[in-house]
């Protein structure tokens, strides 16, 4: 009996890594440079208001779910977090059924994202950069990794695009 169960946990444990190994959403296959990344996790924008600016990351953080955990408006540094649920039943199914109260997998993530807003000559600057921790059943941690996916960054500033021209508009 002690042997089926050290192969049912390595059974488990292996499956684990297998689907652990599959992408997450916001994730390029593709390794990038650091320029790269940084070229895409930037954006200028046509004001040098950069309380408006602030104003406006403020609002996109928060309709798209995250909760502002710090604000510096001298900085220019502005933090959020937001959790996502990333279980896989099937997943959670098998490794219960194979690891039984042992079992870990792969149960909600928390995006953290920390923007940087800097005056640029004539305009204002915002880089953003949104890290996704991948956290097990258990609250532990099973992976973490930059999110490099250019078209996330681009709908975020276009959202911030938006809101800067309604609080320009005074909608």
């Amino acid at each position: 009996m002690g042997a089926m169960k050290k192969w049912m946990r390595l059974a488990a444990g292996a499956l684990a890594l297998c689907l652990a190994g599959c992408a997450m959403p916001g994730q390029q296959g593709v390794q990038q440079t650091q320029l790269q990344e940084r070229e895409y996790q930037t954006r200028l924008f046509d004001t040098t208001d950069q309380k408006a600016v602030m104003k406006a990351l403020l609002g996109a953080l928060q309709d798209d779910g995250f909760v502002i955990s710090q604000a510096n408006t001298d900085l220019g540094l502005l933090s959020a977090q937001k959790e996502v649920e990333v279980k896989n039943e099937g997943e959670a199914f098998l490794s219960t059924l194979l690891a039984g109260s042992e079992a870990t997998y792969q149960n909600n993530a928390i995006m953290e994202a920390t923007a940087n807003v800097s005056a640029f000559g004539q305009q204002t600057r915002v880089r953003l950069n949104v890290v996704q921790k991948v956290m097990d059943n258990k609250g532990g941690v099973m992976d973490v990794r930059p999110v490099s996916d250019q078209k996330f960054y681009q709908d975020f500033f276009e959202t911030v695009s938006k809101s800067l021209f309604i609080l320009n508009q005074k909608l």
